[in-house]
């Protein structure tokens, strides 16, 4: 069973194609990340698939329903959620209302369901205790937990993330790498993962996409990936896989 199937999906700015063509697809519960250089098109790709960016060519389903027109907002409450390179919270409200936020895109919640569910989020992420703090006088890496607590608020079924583990420190990395391992295995969630933490990447994903310039240059389990040449060349570097022994 696939839950998300993108064809061909292609996007051009003028005179620059960002993606060519990338065909894509995962499974429910499966964990796939998606690699390469900066400039890429990762971000641009994620985009896409979240309707931020409309493809200039290609079709994207999920859960077997032709989302490639569909605005961002349907595709949330259809259970597709999202995190950003760079954290979009209201600084200036609590982590629950923030949390909040997230939770009130169904519209079959009241504010009681809304608020508890936000609650039990921030408690199962370790998170609760800081529930009334304002989002602003959070440690940079509370603030990336708060954005991923309001991703899972809105009830996705698959979660993308947009490099989660820029600018957090190493035990900040091992403890996000521990919840989302935890989170996949609770709630057979699928994951698409952006990320430039090769750790990370290599732990946690079952297969990995490289896109270089826009275009698929390797798709593969995390082995097959970091001995293929062309991800070497463009990528990993010629030493990678000797100093991963």
């Amino acid at each position: 069973m696939t839950l998300l199937h993108a064809t061909t999906i292609s996007k051009r700015y003028g005179g620059l194609m960002a993606l060519s063509e990338v065909d894509f697809s995962v499974a429910p519960g499966e964990f796939v990340a998606v690699i390469g250089p900066n400039g890429a098109g990762k971000s641009t790709f994620l985009n896409v698939l979240t309707g931020l960016t409309p493809p200039s060519a290609g079709r994207v389903l999920f859960d077997g329903r032709d989302v490639t027109r569909a605005p961002t907002h349907r595709r949330i409450r259809a259970g597709l959620g999202r995190t950003f390179q760079h954290g979009r919270l209201f600084a200036r409200l609590s982590v629950l209302e923030n949390v909040m936020t997230g939770a009130a895109i169904r519209t079959d919640r009241n504010e009681s369901q809304i608020r508890a569910l936000s609650l039990g989020t921030l408690d199962r992420m370790g998170l609760v205790g800081e529930a009334h703090r304002a989002v602003g006088s959070l440690s940079y890496g509370q603030r990336r937990m708060v954005e991923l607590c309001r991703a899972l608020a809105c009830g996705p079924r698959m979660l993308l993330l947009d490099e989660p583990a820029a600018g957090l420190n190493l035990g900040e990395v091992e403890q996000l790498m521990a919840r989302l391992t935890a989170l996949r295995a609770e709630q057979e969630l699928a994951v698409v993962l952006i990320e430039h933490n090769m750790g990370m990447v290599m732990r946690l994903a079952q297969r990995i996409l490289v896109l270089n310039f826009g275009c698929r240059i390797a798709e593969g389990s995390p082995a097959q990936v970091q001995s293929d040449p062309a991800v070497l060349s463009a990528y990993l570097g010629e030493g990678y896989g000797n100093a991963h022994d």
